[in-house]
């Protein structure tokens, strides 16, 4: 029991930090599930919730439809994504506000070393590995550079939104938030509806996340245990691809109107894009946040040791 109560914490916090991911822009929660080895079993576990599971619930077999949907541990990595995300919005915008590069640099410093650790798990390169990886590089990458689509508020965009934007959260490398601001609905769906609890709005995007969460797990979990060297070299590739958004030196971009007036949000801009750039010089802040890169290196090298040590 005691051993439980461990394992149950332990994917609390590895849901803590999923949720921290996913704060930040750019960055994926399925990046932190996928270094903290909970990626796969989060998968199959939401793939569980079929119609074996639902004759377990209506038959009254509590217990058994726990076990099969291993319900304890996708209620504490949820729990903890959860908890995350309301105490951490509000102190990473704190330090994004007044520390942007420093912040920048130590999830870049994260992001970086996590292409090596969950790269290294690739048991054998060939050329479909390679290729694959390549090709998963170049997605992430080009990704950064697509000009966001015009707002759309039909049903059926709504839905497609929904899907579109849960795969990516679960997708390591790919921000959900960032290809919904792609798709131009990230004002609408984020913003405004959750403010107002459009329901209109919501509905429909919800329905998507549900349906897409659902179906991709399927289609995901087939894909990683049939073709296993090449889903991760993917995922590897979206993870390095991913690192263009988190580069520290960059310049923002801000979304404006047809009237070239800035969009706010609670009095404060809303950021379009990054646009990154090279230091002139090697002064103190750059130093520090080659400082802080290093520590984002170091915390991921300490992760994966702390791992191995649990194995």
């Amino acid at each position: 029991m005691h051993f439980k109560i461990i394992h149950h914490i332990l994917f609390f916090l590895k849901g803590f930090a999923m949720g921290a991911a996913n704060v930040i822009p750019g960055v994926s929660g399925g990046t932190i599930a996928l270094i903290t080895g909970i990626f796969e079993r989060i998968i199959n576990a939401i793939k569980s919730f079929n119609g074996a599971a639902f004759r377990l619930l209506m038959k009254g077999k509590i217990k058994e439809f726990i076990r099969y949907t291993d319900l304890y541990f996708l209620l504490s990595v949820f729990v903890g994504m959860v908890v995350s995300v309301v105490t951490l919005a509000k102190l990473l915008a704190f330090l994004f506000a007044n520390y942007p590069i420093y912040i920048w640099a130590f999830f870049f410093g994260l992001i970086l070393a996590s292409v090596y650790y969950v790269g290294k798990t690739i048991t054998r390169w060939n050329m479909s590995v390679v290729v694959i990886f390549i090709l998963g590089t170049a997605v992430a990458f080009s990704v950064t550079f697509l000009t966001p689509a015009t707002q759309n508020d039909s049903f059926f965009y709504l839905v497609i939104c929904g899907v579109v934007a849960i795969c990516s959260m679960i997708l390591p490398g790919l921000s959900g938030s960032f290809i919904l601001i792609l798709m131009g609905n990230y004002e609408l769906v984020m913003i405004d509806a959750v403010n107002d609890m459009n329901i209109n709005i919501l509905f429909p995007v919800l329905l998507g996340a549900v349906f897409g969460l659902v179906a991709f797990s399927h289609i995901l979990s087939w894909i990683y245990k049939k073709f296993k060297n090449q889903t991760i070299a993917l995922l590897t590739g979206f993870i390095l691809g991913s690192l263009s958004i988190l580069w520290p030196w960059k310049n923002v971009v801000y979304r404006i109107n047809q009237a070239g007036e800035f969009i706010l949000n609670n009095g404060e801009k809303i950021i379009q894009r990054y646009v990154p750039y090279i230091p002139e010089s090697l002064n103190t802040e750059v130093i520090s946040a080659i400082g802080f890169i290093i520590i984002g290196i170091l915390s991921i090298a300490f992760i994966e040791k702390f791992a191995q040590v649990k194995k």
